[in-house]
Protein backbone atom coordinates (compact mmCIF):
# COMPACT_ATOMS: atom_id res chain seq x y z
CA UNK A 1 0.00 0.00 0.00
CA UNK A 2 1.23 3.17 -1.23
CA UNK A 3 1.04 5.73 1.90
CA UNK A 4 0.09 9.33 1.82
CA UNK A 5 3.19 11.77 1.66
CA UNK A 6 2.60 14.61 4.45
CA UNK A 7 5.26 17.36 5.14
CA UNK A 8 5.65 19.14 8.19
CA UNK A 9 7.84 21.87 9.57
CA UNK A 10 7.91 21.66 13.46
CA UNK A 11 8.35 24.21 16.04
CA UNK A 12 8.37 24.82 20.00
CA UNK A 13 4.17 25.66 19.56
CA UNK A 14 3.19 25.53 16.35
CA UNK A 15 3.55 21.98 13.37
CA UNK A 16 2.53 23.31 10.19
CA UNK A 17 1.44 20.47 8.16
CA UNK A 18 0.81 19.80 4.48
CA UNK A 19 -0.51 17.37 2.12
CA UNK A 20 -3.01 16.84 -0.91
CA UNK A 21 -5.32 13.82 -0.10
CA UNK A 22 -5.26 11.42 -2.20
CA UNK A 23 -8.35 9.94 -2.59
CA UNK A 24 -10.27 14.00 -2.94
CA UNK A 25 -7.58 16.19 -4.22
CA UNK A 26 -8.02 18.36 -1.74
CA UNK A 27 -4.66 20.21 -0.63
CA UNK A 28 -4.65 20.65 3.38
CA UNK A 29 -2.30 23.40 4.77
CA UNK A 30 -2.61 24.63 8.84
CA UNK A 31 -1.01 25.04 11.63
CA UNK A 32 -1.87 22.49 14.57
CA UNK A 33 -0.70 24.13 18.06
CA UNK A 34 1.60 21.15 19.77
CA UNK A 35 -0.88 19.73 21.86
CA UNK A 36 -3.20 19.21 18.97
CA UNK A 37 -0.66 17.87 17.04
CA UNK A 38 -0.43 13.95 17.95
CA UNK A 39 -4.26 14.20 18.32
CA UNK A 40 -4.19 14.79 14.79
CA UNK A 41 -2.51 11.93 13.60
CA UNK A 42 -4.20 9.26 16.00
CA UNK A 43 -6.76 8.35 13.93
CA UNK A 44 -5.35 8.48 10.15
CA UNK A 45 -4.20 5.78 8.07
CA UNK A 46 -0.63 5.40 8.45
CA UNK A 47 1.13 8.20 6.31
CA UNK A 48 4.45 8.91 4.98
CA UNK A 49 5.25 12.07 7.09
CA UNK A 50 8.80 14.00 6.46
CA UNK A 51 10.59 16.26 8.56
CA UNK A 52 13.74 18.29 8.67
CA UNK A 53 16.17 16.63 11.11
CA UNK A 54 16.01 19.66 13.65
CA UNK A 55 15.72 20.17 17.39
CA UNK A 56 12.91 18.06 18.68
CA UNK A 57 12.68 15.60 15.18
CA UNK A 58 14.02 12.54 17.02
CA UNK A 59 11.16 12.76 19.14
CA UNK A 60 7.93 13.87 17.03
CA UNK A 61 9.47 11.17 15.04
CA UNK A 62 9.45 8.31 18.12
CA UNK A 63 5.69 9.52 18.70
CA UNK A 64 4.71 9.35 15.39
CA UNK A 65 6.29 6.06 14.60
CA UNK A 66 4.28 4.56 18.02
CA UNK A 67 1.02 5.65 16.14
CA UNK A 68 1.91 3.36 13.40
CA UNK A 69 2.67 5.95 10.30
CA UNK A 70 6.29 5.77 9.14
CA UNK A 71 8.60 8.81 9.47
CA UNK A 72 11.08 10.18 6.99
CA UNK A 73 14.03 13.00 8.86
CA UNK A 74 15.70 14.99 6.26
CA UNK A 75 18.74 17.03 6.56
CA UNK A 76 18.13 20.97 6.08
CA UNK A 77 20.07 21.17 2.82
CA UNK A 78 18.42 18.46 1.27
CA UNK A 79 14.86 20.17 2.24
CA UNK A 80 15.79 23.72 1.17
CA UNK A 81 16.43 22.63 -2.52
CA UNK A 82 12.40 22.11 -2.75
CA UNK A 83 11.29 25.79 -1.38
CA UNK A 84 10.92 27.80 -4.61
CA UNK A 85 9.39 30.47 -2.67
CA UNK A 86 10.01 33.02 0.71
CA UNK A 87 10.97 31.16 3.59
CA UNK A 88 7.82 30.96 5.52
CA UNK A 89 6.48 27.70 7.93
CA UNK A 90 3.64 27.03 4.56
CA UNK A 91 6.27 27.14 2.21
CA UNK A 92 8.62 25.26 4.21
CA UNK A 93 5.66 22.66 4.91
CA UNK A 94 5.34 22.16 1.41
CA UNK A 95 8.85 22.12 0.52
CA UNK A 96 9.29 19.07 3.30
CA UNK A 97 5.66 17.59 1.37
CA UNK A 98 8.10 17.60 -2.12
CA UNK A 99 11.10 16.31 -0.51
CA UNK A 100 9.69 13.18 1.83
CA UNK A 101 8.51 11.87 -2.01
CA UNK A 102 12.11 11.73 -3.62
CA UNK A 103 14.43 9.33 -3.21
CA UNK A 104 17.35 10.72 -0.85
CA UNK A 105 19.15 9.91 2.36
CA UNK A 106 17.30 9.84 5.43
CA UNK A 107 18.39 10.54 8.93
CA UNK A 108 17.93 7.47 11.31
CA UNK A 109 15.56 7.89 13.84
CA UNK A 110 17.68 8.04 17.36
CA UNK A 111 16.60 6.43 20.56
CA UNK A 112 16.22 7.96 23.42
CA UNK A 113 18.76 6.35 24.70
CA UNK A 114 21.25 7.38 21.96
CA UNK A 115 19.88 11.31 22.64
CA UNK A 116 20.78 10.91 25.97
CA UNK A 117 24.85 9.74 25.02
CA UNK A 118 24.85 12.79 22.75
CA UNK A 119 23.62 15.21 25.23
CA UNK A 120 26.18 14.37 27.74
CA UNK A 121 28.83 14.52 25.05
CA UNK A 122 27.40 18.10 24.12
CA UNK A 123 27.73 18.94 27.32
CA UNK A 124 31.31 17.84 27.75
CA UNK A 125 32.48 20.01 24.61
CA UNK A 126 30.89 23.14 26.08
CA UNK A 127 32.92 22.34 29.08
CA UNK A 128 35.87 22.27 27.31
CA UNK A 129 35.70 25.23 25.09
CA UNK A 130 34.67 27.33 28.38
CA UNK A 131 38.24 25.63 29.87
CA UNK A 132 40.14 26.36 27.06
CA UNK A 133 38.80 30.24 27.27
CA UNK A 134 39.72 30.35 31.40
CA UNK A 135 42.80 29.23 30.71
CA UNK A 136 43.80 31.39 27.88
CA UNK A 137 42.68 34.25 29.90
CA UNK A 138 44.67 33.09 32.68
CA UNK A 139 47.81 32.95 30.38
CA UNK A 140 47.33 36.49 28.71
CA UNK A 141 46.56 38.41 31.57
CA UNK A 142 49.44 36.75 33.40
CA UNK A 143 51.79 37.38 30.88
CA UNK A 144 51.37 41.17 31.31
CA UNK A 145 53.27 41.12 34.24
CA UNK A 146 56.25 38.95 33.22
CA UNK A 147 54.80 35.97 33.75
CA UNK A 148 54.95 33.28 30.75
CA UNK A 149 54.48 29.72 31.15
CA UNK A 150 54.54 26.45 28.97
CA UNK A 151 51.47 25.68 26.72
CA UNK A 152 48.56 23.31 28.76
CA UNK A 153 46.56 23.09 31.87
CA UNK A 154 48.65 20.99 33.46
CA UNK A 155 51.47 23.74 33.51
CA UNK A 156 49.05 26.43 34.56
CA UNK A 157 47.32 24.92 37.53
CA UNK A 158 50.88 23.46 38.64
CA UNK A 159 52.95 27.03 38.22
CA UNK A 160 49.52 29.53 39.10
CA UNK A 161 49.77 28.77 43.31
CA UNK A 162 53.30 30.01 42.71
CA UNK A 163 52.70 32.96 40.36
CA UNK A 164 50.16 34.33 42.54
CA UNK A 165 52.46 34.48 45.97
CA UNK A 166 55.24 36.22 44.17
CA UNK A 167 53.08 38.76 42.28
CA UNK A 168 50.66 39.52 45.57
CA UNK A 169 53.47 41.99 46.80
CA UNK A 170 53.12 44.25 43.70
CA UNK A 171 49.75 43.69 42.84
CA UNK A 172 46.54 45.10 44.41
CA UNK A 173 44.97 42.01 46.33
CA UNK A 174 41.64 42.41 44.68
CA UNK A 175 43.19 41.16 41.37
CA UNK A 176 45.18 38.83 43.13
CA UNK A 177 42.04 37.34 44.76
CA UNK A 178 40.42 37.61 41.46
CA UNK A 179 42.98 35.52 39.66
CA UNK A 180 42.84 32.70 42.45
CA UNK A 181 38.88 32.50 41.74
CA UNK A 182 39.70 32.45 38.18
CA UNK A 183 41.98 29.14 38.76
CA UNK A 184 39.67 27.90 41.29
CA UNK A 185 36.93 27.69 38.34
CA UNK A 186 39.62 25.91 36.07
CA UNK A 187 39.95 23.48 38.83
CA UNK A 188 35.83 23.34 39.10
CA UNK A 189 35.30 22.74 35.21
CA UNK A 190 38.54 19.75 35.64
CA UNK A 191 36.16 17.78 37.99
CA UNK A 192 32.85 18.77 36.19
CA UNK A 193 34.10 17.09 33.04
CA UNK A 194 35.70 13.97 35.20
CA UNK A 195 32.05 13.30 35.98
CA UNK A 196 30.60 14.07 32.74
CA UNK A 197 33.54 11.08 31.28
CA UNK A 198 32.62 9.15 34.26
CA UNK A 199 28.78 9.28 33.53
CA UNK A 200 29.04 8.17 29.64
CA UNK A 201 31.13 5.13 30.90
CA UNK A 202 28.51 4.30 33.32
CA UNK A 203 25.77 4.74 30.65
CA UNK A 204 27.44 3.10 28.12
CA UNK A 205 29.09 -0.27 30.26
CA UNK A 206 25.94 -2.66 29.26
CA UNK A 207 26.59 -1.61 25.53
CA UNK A 208 28.20 -4.47 23.42
CA UNK A 209 28.56 -2.18 20.24
CA UNK A 210 30.61 0.50 22.19
CA UNK A 211 32.50 -2.52 23.30
CA UNK A 212 32.65 -3.55 19.65
CA UNK A 213 34.66 -0.95 17.92
CA UNK A 214 36.25 0.12 21.47
CA UNK A 215 38.22 -2.73 20.20
CA UNK A 216 39.79 -0.38 17.36
CA UNK A 217 42.74 1.22 17.40
CA UNK A 218 42.26 4.75 18.01
CA UNK A 219 38.76 4.62 19.08
CA UNK A 220 38.70 5.30 22.73
CA UNK A 221 35.65 5.55 25.12
CA UNK A 222 34.31 9.05 23.84
CA UNK A 223 34.65 8.34 20.06
CA UNK A 224 33.12 5.02 20.66
CA UNK A 225 29.77 6.34 22.18
CA UNK A 226 29.51 9.28 20.07
CA UNK A 227 29.82 7.21 16.68
CA UNK A 228 27.21 4.07 18.51
CA UNK A 229 24.93 7.15 19.17
CA UNK A 230 25.46 9.33 16.39
CA UNK A 231 25.27 6.97 13.69
CA UNK A 232 21.73 5.69 15.19
CA UNK A 233 21.72 2.55 13.13
CA UNK A 234 24.17 1.16 11.30
CA UNK A 235 21.85 -0.32 8.49
CA UNK A 236 21.02 3.58 7.66
CA UNK A 237 24.33 3.66 5.89
CA UNK A 238 25.02 1.21 2.65
CA UNK A 239 28.53 1.03 3.03
CA UNK A 240 31.13 2.24 5.11
CA UNK A 241 32.20 5.12 2.45
CA UNK A 242 28.72 6.25 2.85
CA UNK A 243 29.15 6.25 6.33
CA UNK A 244 32.46 8.00 6.10
CA UNK A 245 30.93 10.50 3.66
CA UNK A 246 27.81 11.44 6.32
CA UNK A 247 31.42 12.22 8.95
CA UNK A 248 32.58 14.68 6.25
CA UNK A 249 35.72 12.78 5.77
CA UNK A 250 35.59 12.14 2.14
CA UNK A 251 37.15 14.12 -0.63
CA UNK A 252 34.55 17.19 -2.48
CA UNK A 253 34.60 16.85 -6.51
CA UNK A 254 34.48 19.32 -8.72
CA UNK A 255 34.82 18.59 -12.71
CA UNK A 256 32.44 19.11 -16.20
CA UNK A 257 32.90 17.30 -19.42
CA UNK A 258 33.91 13.73 -17.49
CA UNK A 259 37.18 15.17 -15.57
CA UNK A 260 36.31 14.62 -12.02
CA UNK A 261 38.57 16.28 -9.66
CA UNK A 262 39.52 15.42 -6.26
CA UNK A 263 39.77 17.67 -3.49
CA UNK A 264 39.99 18.15 0.24
CA UNK A 265 37.86 16.44 2.31
CA UNK A 266 34.27 17.61 2.49
CA UNK A 267 33.74 18.94 5.79
CA UNK A 268 30.04 17.92 6.41
CA UNK A 269 27.95 16.18 8.60
CA UNK A 270 28.70 15.80 11.87
CA UNK A 271 31.79 18.14 13.26
CA UNK A 272 31.97 16.51 16.63
CA UNK A 273 32.60 13.01 15.47
CA UNK A 274 35.05 13.67 12.78
CA UNK A 275 36.77 15.37 15.48
CA UNK A 276 37.30 12.69 17.54
CA UNK A 277 38.20 9.94 14.97
CA UNK A 278 40.97 13.23 13.33
CA UNK A 279 42.14 13.30 16.76
CA UNK A 280 41.95 9.31 17.23
CA UNK A 281 43.99 8.73 14.58
CA UNK A 282 46.53 11.34 15.08
CA UNK A 283 47.25 9.83 18.48
CA UNK A 284 48.11 6.16 16.58
CA UNK A 285 50.12 7.67 14.54
CA UNK A 286 52.39 9.82 16.98
CA UNK A 287 52.30 6.98 20.04
CA UNK A 288 51.59 3.40 18.19
CA UNK A 289 54.61 1.20 18.57
CA UNK A 290 53.56 -0.70 15.04
CA UNK A 291 50.66 2.05 13.66
CA UNK A 292 50.22 -1.03 10.32
CA UNK A 293 52.39 -1.08 7.39
CA UNK A 294 49.30 0.70 5.51
CA UNK A 295 50.01 3.90 7.92
CA UNK A 296 53.90 3.54 7.44
CA UNK A 297 53.97 3.68 3.81
CA UNK A 298 51.36 6.71 3.54
CA UNK A 299 53.45 8.84 5.87
CA UNK A 300 56.39 7.96 3.15
CA UNK A 301 54.18 9.72 0.73
CA UNK A 302 52.35 12.61 2.72
CA UNK A 303 52.18 14.64 5.86
CA UNK A 304 51.58 13.85 9.02
CA UNK A 305 48.27 15.41 9.19
CA UNK A 306 47.15 14.38 5.72
CA UNK A 307 47.76 10.56 7.00
CA UNK A 308 45.66 11.17 10.07
CA UNK A 309 42.64 11.98 8.25
CA UNK A 310 42.88 9.43 5.73
CA UNK A 311 43.39 7.09 8.98
CA UNK A 312 40.50 7.93 10.70
CA UNK A 313 38.02 7.88 7.01
CA UNK A 314 39.70 4.15 7.78
CA UNK A 315 38.23 3.51 10.97
CA UNK A 316 35.17 5.43 10.31
CA UNK A 317 34.54 2.47 7.81
CA UNK A 318 35.72 0.09 10.07
CA UNK A 319 33.41 1.21 12.58
CA UNK A 320 30.26 0.85 10.39
CA UNK A 321 31.37 -2.39 9.27
CA UNK A 322 31.77 -3.97 12.56
CA UNK A 323 28.23 -2.72 13.51
CA UNK A 324 26.80 -3.65 10.33
CA UNK A 325 27.79 -6.54 10.25
CA UNK A 326 28.07 -7.56 14.15
CA UNK A 327 31.39 -8.59 13.51
CA UNK A 328 34.58 -8.56 15.67
CA UNK A 329 36.94 -6.29 15.08
CA UNK A 330 40.29 -7.88 13.34
CA UNK A 331 43.73 -6.47 12.91
CA UNK A 332 44.77 -8.50 10.54
CA UNK A 333 42.02 -7.20 7.84
CA UNK A 334 42.25 -3.86 9.16
CA UNK A 335 45.98 -3.37 7.59
CA UNK A 336 45.07 -5.25 4.37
Amino acid sequence: MKLMPVGVDIAKNVMQVHFVNTDTGEIFNKALKRDKFLEFFTNRSPCLIGMEACGGAHHWARELTRLGHMVKLMPGEFVKAFNIRNKNDIADAQAIWRAVQQPGKAVAIKTEQQQAMLALHRIRSQLMKFRLMQTNALHGLLAEYGEVMRKGRASLVRNVPEILARLSGRLPAVLIDSLREQLGEVERTDTRIMDIERRIRELSKNDPDVKAISEIPGVGLLTATAAVASMGDADAFRSGREFASWVGLVPRQTGTGGKIQLLGISKRGDKYLRKLLVNGAHSVIQNAREPGPWVTDLLKRRPINVASVALANKMARIIWAVLAHSRPYRKEAAHN
